[in-house]
């Protein structure tokens, strides 16, 4: 076992005599769920973090949603009118939906949900550029007039993973974007039970009586939400081998991102089963900071980028069972429509790295990486990069801490000397990542854009290129030149891409194929 790996093993190695946890609530109406790591932020408008918008799918509901093919379908919406000449869309609400709070659901609560999504996701800031108005026609027809045919408006808005469209009601939704809701009310499936919140402990969710699912069999993030369980509840579990005794023993019923080390031993156990629900897989990444030395400099970060040796990233997070990895030396991931591998950009080489940060003229300022260590996915791939920017001569501070802490560091852009950063390391959807307009990795939008704050204008004016292309062709030439200049400035360093068999007991079924762990359509038998 890599050495990396072995610290998130912790103290609990000796799995069978890991202590039992509290039952809590049982029974077949509960399901009680180990999610990949602590839920510490709320709003998935806010904030990119995955487990937050994971938690978003529960809450809240989107107009559009995306299924397996990557086809937009109506959710909330009953359906949408175009005008002839591209440049207003109506779209019309489905009947009795409705709020936690008991309030209806109003075209104006999405007009303001659609605006405060827009301030805040890349794509949703390509969409508002040619907005023209937003407004509520009536209480259930949205209308947003354009200056210019945008044709993907209903990708925009349905898009999935990080920042998706969630839909609040208006006294919600007029917050300021760049502050976090922290009053959890939604129209979705499940409603948050704020009373038996504990950050670090607990999530608890009670299912929406309220809630109308479309009349359709559930596909992804489309279809029809339907609720089986009548509470949810996350059991926030940081260390592997306590959460694998609390799957095996039952008191946990699903375990969303199980060790790959300990996967042979629940492999072994007739009462779990597991499954890849998210066949593209995920794409590991670094991202540095472009606003501050020493990543302001375009050479110093390209250093970066020739010392990285995918595979020892992907041994220490994801083990040493090379089915379930793969390099992939791109900002568009494998199985996408603009991979390309860039070889030449990736050596793999730390001498060629010594030589290029030499040259650069580094003069040996401090690397901050924040890092955590409740995240077995992430965690280890900062000890990696910590390892090898030391081996190339960088100045490298390890800052470990929870990742709650990394989420709301890595929104700061001070100096490192006044708590700023670095470096940090993430994952996501493969899927999501391999849209030019979707993927906050190879946008250029600097302080208006993703956590590193990359600039390139020549980057914004692909993605426009991409967006507004006259046929595929012309699309896919703006791809592969946006998808090289990335990787040539460094807006993001892949660092490899994996895929996740998930964890559960044998009596649960439902779950469906998709990049995040939905709670509808799951049941007990």
């Amino acid at each position: 076992m890599n050495l990396h790996r072995r610290t998130f093993l912790g103290a609990g190695a000796a799995l069978l005599a890991a202590p039992a946890l509290a039952q809590g609530s049982k029974g077949s109406s509960t399901l009680r769920f180990i999610p990949q790591a602590n839920l510490s932020a709320l709003d998935p408008i806010w904030t990119t973090a995955t487990v937050t918008a994971n938690h978003g799918y529960y809450v809240f509901d989107v107009l559009y949603a995306v299924n397996r093919a990557g086809e937009v379908k109506p959710q909330m919406a009953e359906g949408h009118e175009v005008s002839e000449d591209g440049l207003r869309w109506r779209i019309r609400l489905r009947p009795n939906l409705k709020f936690h709070d008991g309030e209806p659901v109003r075209a104006a609560d999405c007009v303001a949900s659609l605006k405060r999504w827009a301030a805040r996701d890349g794509f949703g800031q390509l969409l508002a550029k040619v907005v023209e108005e937003w407004r509520a026609a009536d209480d259930r027809t949205i209308e947003i007039r354009l200056t210019r045919p945008f044709p993907l408006l209903p990708l925009a808005i349905g898009k999935p993973d990080a920042n998706a469209a969630f839909i609040m009601p208006e006294r919600l939704a007029r917050t300021d974007a760049n502050k976090a809701v922290t009053e959890m009310v939604g129209s979705g499936p499940y409603r948050f039970l704020a009373g038996e919140y504990n950050s670090g402990s607990r999530v608890a969710y009670e299912k929406f009586d309220g809630y109308v699912p479309r009349d359709e069999p559930p596909d992804a993030a489309a279809g029809g939400k339907v609720a089986h369980f009548q509470r949810i509840e996350w059991m926030i579990i940081p260390d592997p081998a306590t959460a694998a005794a609390a799957l095996m023993n039952g008191e946990a019923d699903w375990w969303e991102r199980p060790l790959s080390d300990l996967q042979p031993m629940l492999a072994s156990n007739r009462d779990i089963r597991r499954e890849v629900t998210d066949p593209a897989g995920r794409l590991a990444l670094m991202r540095l900071n472009c606003l501050h030395p020493p990543f302001n400099d375009v050479k110093v970060r390209r250093a970066v980028l020739q010392s990285v040796i995918q595979e020892n990233y992907m041994r220490a997070s994801q083990g040493d069972d090379t089915s379930t990895w793969t390099d992939t030396r791109s900002i568009f991931p494998k199985h996408t429509p603009y991979y390309q591998d860039h070889a030449d950009l990736m050596p793999g080489d730390l001498d060629k790295a010594r030589a290029t940060l030499k040259e650069a003229g580094y003069t040996d300022q401090k690397t901050v990486i924040i890092n955590p260590t409740d995240f077995p996915d992430i965690g280890p791939l900062g000890q990696v990069t910590a390892d090898a920017l030391k081996r190339i001569g960088m100045n490298v501070d390890l800052a470990e801490s929870d990742w709650g802490t990394v989420i709301q560091r890595r929104g700061s852009r001070e100096p490192v000397e006044k708590g700023g950063w670095s470096i940090f390391h993430t994952t996501g959807p493969s899927s999501y990542y391999g849209n030019p307009a979707m993927s906050p990795l190879i946008r250029g939008q600097g302080a208006e854009g993703w956590f590193g704050w990359w600039k390139s204008d020549r980057a914004e004016a692909l993605t426009q290129e991409w967006l507004y292309a006259k046929d595929d062709a012309a699309q896919r030439k703006a791809a592969l030149e946006l998808g090289r200049l990335g990787l040539e400035e460094v807006s993001t360093v892949p660092l490899g891409q994996f895929t996740i068999r998930t964890a559960f007991r044998k009596d649960i079924t439902g779950i469906l194929e998709a990049p995040a762990p939905l709670p509808w359509n799951v049941r007990r038998t």
